[in-house]
């Protein structure tokens, strides 16, 4: 694909058991035939059947050992297709000897079309189980043979995790053709990894072509490493989706260009709910093209355009975009570069969104100024938030009030991570603070913010009385040797909630602190200052 693009491609292939080649299965056939109506000590007991009765169970008892095996084999954990192999096998003697069992006289198709009846309809097909490897075309034919059964329902397929060439795409072309107005959900996620640029573009183009028209509910063209060349390719298909509710475009070397194409080939649709653009070279010029689809979106619930190289601009642009959509229930932004003024318009759009549950804004560059906007406007929006995540942001004491008061708003919130910031230990006693009438509470991150023993303790003191909580990451802080000691002795009985403490630096929280050596001007000592703010009131009406 592009120059610029990804380099998923690279990844390991490997060969699998699973399936049988169409000459294998044929071979199978061949031989459940004869057993069927040659003499053995079966056939003495029970009788042959005919050549034509013969002839239809055995195709009958074959094709049903393979979709049972081709089943188990979409479940198997290790994904190397040994456990399907021998429940083939199995199958296939089983059904044999039920066959024979009825007896000659008996119509075989009517008591296999019953077992199949027994077992309810498959809606989900899935080939992207296992390791990664390449589909050829012979390949392709038996593993997509399901698709292809008379009056199947299936309505979703994942032909992820599969790298098809084109003889593979042009085996599934019909396929898909004839079920494009029965699907729903199409995941063609990593499907051409490893081929060469031209040779993806047809398969890319074979696929756009033949789902051309299907009224489709979610799409998926994840880690294709698209670029514009590849979101050309699959211009057919996106022109064509009026309806869609989910599009997924993740890690697809989305550029500037790339992103104006999916502006223009994109049709106007008020259906959007979910749209993810995460580890993309979107940029600026990137976002404004993006920022027009999320206006076009005014039902969408979860929006994720992270690591995608957006700075100040772009995120403007976006947030600007945002405030036409009153419905989101999960933001990620995060790994961009932002900066305070984006903060700022974020702000606008995040106080009317009131059903956000999960808000992820980590390394954005948001400062004080851009992080109080955000953290004000979720205190008066977003009622039901369970995850807030605001860690390498710049955001220091000054923040600490407002980031406080925002937090004891939010009854339901499960998941807090302000790592990487420059909060302190007076920031830190504030947050604990307004974390002591949080029930739900799940797991805290305050590493990397200059965290000293007060601080800690604090933080420790909360998060224990907290019977649901699973984790506090208080890493990378420079709490001294007494105030870890004190930490430790707090989760005595439960170690597993305090998380590691590796990378904490006891020199650099200086052990004067608790004899008052060594401070400098304005430094408070760690019992002082928790004294001072112990009684500290947050407020949520500020």
């Amino acid at each position: 694909m592009d120059s610029t693009t990804t380099n998923s491609q690279h990844r390991p292939f490997s060969i699998k058991l699973w399936a049988p080649s169409e000459g294998t299965r044929r071979v199978l056939v061949e031989r459940l035939r004869n057993n069927l109506t040659t003499n053995s000590i079966f056939t003495q007991k029970y009788g042959c059947l005919s050549k034509e009765d013969a002839e239809e169970s055995a195709q009958q008892i074959e094709d049903l050992a393979f979709n049972t095996a081709n089943q188990l084999y979409d479940r198997e954990p290790d994904g190397d297709g040994g456990a399907a192999v021998q429940l083939y096998a199995k199958e296939c003697s089983k059904l044999l000897l039920e066959v024979l069992k009825r007896g000659p006289a008996a119509k075989n198709d009517k008591v296999l079309a019953s077992k199949k009846e027994t077992s309810p309809a498959e809606t989900f097909f899935d080939i992207s189980k296992g390791q990664r490897a390449f589909i050829e075309a012979e390949e392709a034919e038996n593993i997509l043979r399901p698709l292809k059964e008379a009056g199947n329902s299936y309505t979703k397929i994942c032909f992820s995790n599969r790298s098809f060439g084109l003889g593979a795409a042009r085996v599934a072309e019909p396929i898909l053709v004839s079920l494009k107005n029965q699907l729903k959900e199409v995941d063609l996620s990593d499907f051409i990894a490893g081929r060469p640029e031209e040779e993806a573009l047809e398969v890319m183009n074979i696929f756009s072509a033949a789902l051309e028209g299907s009224v489709l509910k979610s799409l998926d063209l994840s880690n294709n490493a698209l670029g514009e060349k590849g979101v050309r390719a699959f211009g057919a298909l996106l022109k064509s989706q009026s309806s869609l509710e989910e599009l997924y475009l993740m890690n697809d070397g989305i550029s500037e260009e790339a992103a104006k194409a999916v502006c223009e080939l994109i049709p106007p649709t008020e259906n959007l709910r979910v749209l993810q653009f995460h580890n993309n070279m979107t940029g600026d010029e990137g976002a404004l093209a993006i920022s027009e689809v999320v206006k076009r979106s005014p039902l969408l619930e979860d929006f994720q355009c992270s690591s995608t190289r957006v700075d100040s601009e772009g995120g403007i642009a976006l947030s600007n975009a945002l405030e036409t959509c009153s419905h989101l229930k999960k933001l990620d932004l995060h790994d961009n570069m932002f900066g305070a003024e984006a903060g700022v318009a974020l702000s606008k759009s995040l106080s009317k969104n009131a059903d956000l549950v999960e808000v992820y804004l980590s390394y954005l560059n948001l400062e004080d100024e851009g992080a109080i906007a955000i953290v004000n406007a979720l205190k008066e929006s977003a009622p039901s938030l369970e995850i807030l995540e605001m860690a390498g942001n710049d955001i220091t004491g000054e923040a600490a009030s407002a980031l406080a008061a925002c937090i004891a708003s939010k009854q339901h919130l499960t998941k807090l991570n302000l790592s990487e910031n420059e909060l302190k230990d007076e920031g830190a006693i504030q947050i604990g603070k307004a974390l002591e009438g949080l029930a739900q509470l799940k797991e805290v991150d305050m590493s990397n913010n200059s965290i000293r023993r007060a601080g800690a303790r604090m933080l420790a003191q909360v998060v224990i009385e907290k019977p649901g909580c699973k984790l506090l990451n208080i890493d990378g802080n420079i709490i001294s040797d007494k105030g870890l000691d004190e930490v430790k002795e707090i989760f005595k009985k439960c170690p597993d909630i305090l998380g590691p403490l590796d990378e904490n630096d006891p020199e650099g929280g200086d052990d004067g602190e608790e004899s008052g050596e060594g401070k400098g001007e304005g430094e408070a000592d760690g019992d002082e200052l928790e004294s001072k703010l112990k009684n500290l009131e947050v407020s949520q009406d500020d």
